[in-house]
């Protein structure tokens, strides 16, 4: 899992991030062992109670992560509020990418800097509801723009195909600034939905039931990865 923001460029599949949300809980080590390399990035949701109604990871499983997976790639996904709050505890165990929420940022240029200017690679995210216009200020700023495609705060809920348009429009806004961000897309993602958010653009997708609910957490990552990437070649 050692695959670059770059490595998209030229002409290469769509990402697979496996999101540890609906890994075994006590078993988080052996659950991403168990996919036997067969995804990109490892996906941590960073829930806070109030941002969104759930609970999840803090900053020692992102140290412990580093620790036992120091090669990964580790894409921390922050759904907290107030997201600057909680920009310094992650940043020190070095994250390769660190996404805020623009819903939850009260500065959300001021909250991007910082974690640029600690050599982190910034994301940011933006809910259902949320319409594109709310990132397009800050575009320049970012690696990652991060597409929920359900609802956050929980995992296994039902893609929303309305979301579609918004990934269209990042594409669209990449291509006429010349930026060079990822597209990550969030929620509902299996070996069905990945084709038709592929087709829209999408370069990174996160999957986290759909891989770990299977008997064979490495054979459904494999079958995502072969549904997004016959729609890459197409």
């Amino acid at each position: 899992m050692t695959v670059s923001m770059l490595d998209l460029k030229g002409n290469r599949n769509a990402l697979l991030a496996a999101s540890i949300l609906s890994a075994d809980p006590l078993a988080i080590r052996s659950s991403i062992a168990s996919l036997c390399c067969e995804a990109d990035w490892i996906h941590v949701d960073v829930m806070d109670g109030h941002f969104v109604p759930n609970l999840s990871y803090g900053p020692m499983t992102v140290k412990a992560l580093r620790r036992d997976f120091e090669d990964a790639f580790i894409d921390v996904h922050l759904m907290v509020e107030p997201a600057a709050d909680f920009l310094e505890m992650f940043i020190a165990f070095r994250p390769d990418v660190l996404t805020v929420h623009v819903e939850a940022a009260r500065n959300i240029h001021r909250t991007l800097q910082v974690i640029r200017e600690a050599g982190v690679t910034p994301g940011i995210a933006i809910n259902p509801g949320t319409p594109v216009s709310a990132v397009e200020p800050v575009l320049h700023m970012v690696g990652l723009v991060l597409v929920m495609t359900v609802n956050p705060g929980f995992g296994g809920q039902k893609f929303l195909p309305e979301t579609m348009y918004k990934i269209k429009s990042l594409v669209r806004s990449r291509a006429v600034h010349s930026l060079d961000f990822l597209i990550e897309s969030d929620g509902g993602v299996n070996s069905e939905t990945a084709r038709i958010i592929v087709s829209s653009g999408c370069d990174v997708l996160v999957a986290g039931s759909a891989i770990f609910d299977h008997c064979d957490p490495a054979e459904a990552a494999r079958g995502i990865k072969r549904s997004s990437n016959a729609e890459w070649r197409t």
